[in-house]
């Protein structure tokens, strides 16, 4: 086997808990040894949780950027405008900050959903992860990868509840799940 080192585009997906989770392990990890962080989550924007203030300690080696308004409507209703606006606008940080040089990894948490809602064009997304920079690592988080992005991805995780608390009356607890 050949020592190949670049950087990876890494997928989380599935309908299971755990997506973003895993990214911000992975996070912590690029951390710990010496890389720089970016994570923008494209739809959060209205919650405040624990994850934003445990960054803080990392200081410019870890940025948490949240860039939506927080859930959005889906189903058969269209995206609001403003939820698109901001998901665009999150896509073209995320774009600038793949190709800046000042980061080594790139979170794009929730992308997913925004593609699978309509909010986002997935050939856009595609083309320029297709031309990133070679050691610049991408994570892409939420339900429903697009099969382009699952295609063109090194490695892809699919999440699946076996049984959740919630299930059982248990609401979401503090420093568990927010």
């Amino acid at each position: 086997m050949v020592d190949l080192r670049r950087g990876l585009i890494i997928v989380n997906t599935g309908p299971g808990k755990g997506k973003t989770t895993a990214a911000m392990g992975t996070a912590l990890r690029a951390v710990g040894n010496g890389l720089r962080v970016l994570m923008l989550q494209f739809i959060k924007g209205s919650w405040h949780y624990g994850e934003l203030d445990a960054v803080e300690a990392f200081g410019d080696k870890f940025i948490m950027k949240q860039m939506g308004r927080g859930f959005v409507k889906v189903g058969g209703e269209r995206p609001d405008a403003e939820d698109v606006r901001l998901v665009e606008q999150a896509w073209a940080e995320g774009e600038r900050a793949i190709y800046s040089g000042d980061w080594d990894l790139v979170i794009l948490d929730e992308i997913n959903y925004a593609i699978s809602y309509g909010m986002l064009e997935p050939a856009a997304v595609v083309a320029s992860l297709k031309g990133k920079p070679e050691m610049v690592h991408v994570i892409l988080t939420g339900r429903n990868a697009h099969p382009t992005i699952v295609e063109l991805a090194d490695t892809v995780t699919e999440m699946r509840q076996v049984k959740h608390a919630y299930e059982k009356g248990v609401m979401a607890q503090r420093g568990i799940e927010y």
